[in-house]
């Protein structure tokens, strides 16, 4: 392959990995980028995970053989086995030289070799491939992984070219994957509470919305508990608002332990001392059980005075639901209810007959002068 070759998959690979929009669509592109630019006919991208002692393979791309999966759940190797991430590439490194990739094939070590490894020559052979380049990837100034290329069995094999090739391909592909690190990052500070680390409203907002599409899609059960902290102004007033931001953090475990008992479940804090829980798919029975556990729980919190919580479920007799707006009123008037009498058990929405207090609650405009406003976002 010619330098404008090369320097053309060098920026193909770039902008796979650039316009990935999940971590495993960037690592799909790291490893189809780097196949395709190394002429391969498979490659695998893996991290070292140093707390298991293992390499963890993050996606197989090509011609996989028997048992290789596109994305592996359980692949993974002792590092032991391939100690040239630990032993001969920390030698390296410790002696002033970089990272750089070797070739190894099916028949032994081959250029810029780390060593013979038996486990990767036994791999070779085992899956009817010739030889494999494989190039260390670091971030942050350590090793993160590996990224490894093959080729079939009777096709030419890698030279030495192709390993320093594919240390400048692996360079890339940690710039990739620390540009991936950090727009994650971004994403889940725009989506998390940073008092409690639970989710936020925005969260729930686009959570809400997919899980009414789908209640309207297929009729899967969609239910929202609203819980709204008694007693943090008079907390904030007397003891202090760093007392305040403990009540709201223990409440937030509290919400946390319990919403664990539905699968799936979100749990987030909606502002100030409002916090919810979305469930789809339990039925409203089951969600129900769970908010009668967060009041009780609530009620044995040292500080604050307990928890007043409202449930509205689409399997509830409380109409259509059509959009996550209605869902959200009808769980925001049930703890307006549940407040207003003091209730020390949530109050479910669409359970106290045809004319359901709740469900008039959360339909009918506000009489006028009531300053009763209902969350929304229109």
């Amino acid at each position: 392959m010619g330098e404008d070759s090369r320097l053309r998959a060098v920026v193909a690979l770039a902008q796979g990995m650039a316009a990935a929009h999940t971590p495993r669509d960037s690592w799909r592109a790291a490893a189809l980028g780097a196949c395709r630019a190394l002429a391969g006919s498979f490659a695998a991208l893996s991290v070292w995970e140093r707390e298991l002692g293992r390499l963890r393979v993050l996606v197989n791309v090509g011609e996989r053989a028997p048992g290789e999966e596109e994305f592996p759940e359980r692949e993974a190797y002792p590092v032991h086995q391939f100690p040239e991430i630990t032993e001969f590439l920390h030698e390296r490194w410790a002696g002033g030289g970089g990272p750089s990739a070797w070739v190894e094939t099916a028949r032994g070590p081959g250029a810029g070799h780390a060593g013979y490894s038996h486990q990767r020559v036994a791999a070779l052979r085992r899956r009817g491939r010739g030889c494999c380049v494989v190039a260390p990837v670091m971030l942050h100034g350590r090793a993160w992984g590996e990224l490894y290329v093959a080729r079939r069995t009777g096709d030419p094999g890698f030279d030495e070219a192709d390993a320093d090739f594919a240390t400048v391909l692996a360079s890339v592909v940690a710039a990739g994957i620390a540009q991936s690190e950090r727009l994650e990052e971004a994403h889940r500070l725009a989506f998390t509470d940073a008092l409690t680390g639970l989710a936020n409203r925005r969260a729930v907002d686009v959570r809400l919305d997919e899980a009414v599409e789908r209640h309207r899609g297929d009729g899967v059960a969609v239910s929202l508990v609203v819980c709204d902290l008694n007693g943090l102004k008079r907390v904030n007033d007397t003891r202090g608002h760093a007392v305040g931001d403990r009540l709201l953090e223990r409440f937030g475990s509290v919400l946390s332990l319990c919403g664990a008992m539905l699968p799936g479940a979100l749990v987030a804090r909606l502002g100030g001392d409002e916090f919810c829980l979305l469930a789809v798919g339990p039925s409203a029975d089951e969600v129900v059980k769970v908010a009668d556990e967060i009041c009780r729980r609530a009620a044995e919190l040292e500080l604050g005075d307990g928890v007043a919580c409202g449930v509205a479920s689409t399997e509830d007799p409380i109409g259509a639901v059509r959009s996550a707006r209605r869902l959200f009123r009808l769980a925001d008037a049930a703890q307006y209810r549940a407040k207003a009498l003091r209730a020390a058990k949530p109050v479910v929405a669409g359970r106290e007959g045809p004319d359901d207090p709740v469900v008039r609650l959360a339909d009918a405009p506000p009489p006028a002068g009531e300053r009763r406003r209902f969350r929304g976002r229109h």
